[in-house]
C-alpha cells in the first residue's frame, strides 16, 4: 500500500514540476535620487543627486539602501537609531509618502526619490529640525499628574484597571515620528498655533488616562481656535502613520471633551494602591 501511495505522490509531484512556470528574475538595480542640501557650510541651492544600487547587495528595508548609499558617499546625511520602528528617528518621503525607512521595504520601481520630510527646516540632507515639533509635544505636559503626592514617596503605586488600560491602546504606540503632522496640510498653514495630529494624539493619551488628575487644565489648555479645531479630518495623518494608528479617530473624541459633549470616565478602581516596595 504504501508503494502505491509513494507512486502516485511521485507522479503528482513530477505533473506540478510540469505545469510550474519559471520565476521572472526581477532586475536588482535601482537609481535612488535623493535630496541633497547643506545650507549651513556651502549656502548652495539643493538638488537631487541619482545613486545608482544593486539592492542585492544590501538588505530589503529603505534604511539599509541608505546605509549602502553613505558607505558609496560619507557625504549624505540622515537620522537612524534603532532600525526597528520604535525609535521614530528615521522618518522620510519616499515616492510622495512620509514613512520609517527602517520599516518601509524598498519599492519594485526602477527611479526611487527620497525627500526629508515635508514643511520642517532642512539641516542638512534628509536631516530636519525637530525642534518646533517637539516643543508642541512639551506644551502638552506629556507626563503623569497627580494631586496626592502627600504620600510617603514609594509606600503607594498609581494601579490602572484591564478596562482603563485598554482605552489607551492605539495612542501609546506613537513613536514621534512625525511622518502624520509633516503630512497634514493644516499643520503646514497652521503649523505655530495648531498642534499637529502627533502631538494632540498624545494630548488625548494624557487626558483619558485614569491615573492623571489635571484633565480639566489640559483641556482648558486646548480651548483655542486653532490648537486643536485646525484638523479638517482630512485623515493624512492616518494614512501616513508607518504603526498603523489613527490619529483622527482620537482628535474627534478630543473635541468631544473640549466641548463637553463627552465626559472622561470614572476610574474602573482607585487609582493609589499601597504598594510593598520598601524605599
Amino acid at each position: 500500500m504504501n508503494y502505491f501511495r509513494n507512486l502516485i505522490n511521485t507522479a503528482r509531484c513530477y505533473s506540478t514540476a510540469k505545469q510550474a512556470k519559471p520565476i521572472k528574475q526581477v532586475d536588482p538595480r535601482r537609481v535612488f535620487k535623493v535630496y541633497r542640501f547643506d545650507g549651513i557650510l556651502t549656502k548652495g541651492a539643493p538638488q537631487m543627486k541619482n545613486y545608482d544600487l544593486d539592492v542585492s547587495t544590501c538588505g530589503k528595508m529603505v534604511l539599509d539602501a541608505l546605509i549602502k548609499i553613505k558607505d558609496m558617499d560619507p557625504t549624505l546625511a540622515f537620522r537612524r537609531s534603532c532600525r526597528e520602528g520604535i525609535c521614530g528617528s528615521c522618518a522620510i518621503n519616499l515616492q510622495g509618502k512620509n514613512c520609517l525607512a527602517c520599516i518601509t521595504e524598498i519599492p519594485p520601481d526602477k527611479k526611487i526619490t527620497i525627500y526629508p520630510i515635508p514643511h520642517m527646516y532642512v539641516i542638512r540632507d534628509l536631516v530636519v529640525d525637530m525642534t518646533h515639533f517637539f516643543n508642541g509635544y512639551d506644551s502638552i505636559r506629556p507626563y503623569l499628574i497627580r494631586h496626592d503626592r502627600q504620600k510617603k514617596l514609594g509606600s503607594y503605586q498609581y494601579a490602572q484597571s484591564v478596562d482603563d488600560n485598554n482605552k489607551m491602546v492605539g495612542l501609546y504606540e506613537c513613536v514621534l515620528c512625525a511622518c502624520c503632522s509633516t503630512s497634514c496640510p493644516s499643520y503646514w498653514w497652521n503649523g505655530r498655533r495648531f498642534l499637529g495630529p502627533a502631538t494632540l494624539l498624545h494630548a488625548y493619551r494624557w487626558i483619558i488616562d485614569s491615573r492623571d488628575q489635571d484633565s480639566e487644565a489640559r483641556l482648558y489648555d486646548l480651548k483655542d481656535d486653532f490648537a486643536v479645531y485646525r484638523c479638517h479630518t482630512i485623515m493624512n495623518c492616518t494614512l501616513a502613520c508607518p504603526k498603523g494608528l489613527a490619529p483622527h479617530v482620537h482628535i474627534a473624541q478630543l473635541k468631544k471633551l473640549i466641548s463637553r459633549l463627552a465626559k472622561k470616565p470614572q476610574p474602573g478602581i482607585d487609582t493609589m494602591q499601597f504598594s510593598n516596595t520598601k524605599t
